[in-house]
């Protein structure tokens, strides 16, 4: 199972209130049968005129290129409750690119990081002050690691240090890998196919 105890990386700064899950994925790409290409369109409208051309936003920004962790502030991704809008900030970028892997915010909207989590991504608060030290000092110095730390549960990098919160059933799933269903049932084969030999609707009903 994929346990995930701490994420580390360069940081994006994503800075307003109420940021929905309509402006991190426009309803159009929700079309698509799969989330293979939910990568490409992640603040699509925000980043993009009409005609392609690209606008200033911080995912626009090459000194932000590879971030790993989002930093927001109050009430990031409400709105609908959307899978994609997470799964569009996991798989941002191109192949080379790692993608989303944490999002550290004033607040969330319950189902967004819900969401986060079952695709494995922290979604982690802090204060107003910190946030904003936080994102200060990735506008300042966007070359600087951060480490978001679930076990002692603070996000630190570039001589900073401040406290986070994770609700407890969520952290725990993460540090233990239970986040990960496909995973689970994988580590649990035996346990599996020993249930489905004895359904009888998967056994002829013999």
């Amino acid at each position: 199972m994929s346990k995930v105890t701490s994420v580390r990386g360069r940081a994006v700064p994503v800075r307003g209130d109420d940021i929905d899950t309509d402006r991190i994925i426009p309803a159009r790409y929700l079309k698509e049968i799969t989330f293979s290409r939910m990568g490409d369109y992640p603040f699509y409208d925000e980043r993009f005129t009409p005609d392609g051309a690209p606008k200033a936003h911080p995912f626009n920004d090459p000194r932000f290129a590879g971030a790993e962790v989002l930093l927001g502030n109050v009430n990031f991704g409400c709105g609908s409750s959307r899978e994609h809008a997470p799964q569009a900030l996991a798989r941002w970028g191109h192949p080379a690119h790692p993608g989303i892997k944490a999002v550290v915010a004033e607040s969330f909207a319950e189902i967004f990081a819900g969401n986060c989590v079952m695709l494995g991504v922290p979604a982690a608060t802090a204060s107003k002050a910190d946030v904003a030290a936080l994102q200060a000092l990735a506008e300042r110095a966007p070359e600087t690691v951060f480490t978001l730390d679930l076990e002692s549960l603070t996000m630190s990098g570039g001589g900073l240090t401040v406290a986070v919160a994770v609700p407890e059933s969520r952290r725990r799933a993460l540090l233990e890998g239970s986040w990960d269903s496909t995973g689970s049932l994988l580590a649990n084969r035996a346990k599996v196919e020993a249930l489905a030999a004895g359904l009888p609707y998967l056994n002829g009903f013999r």
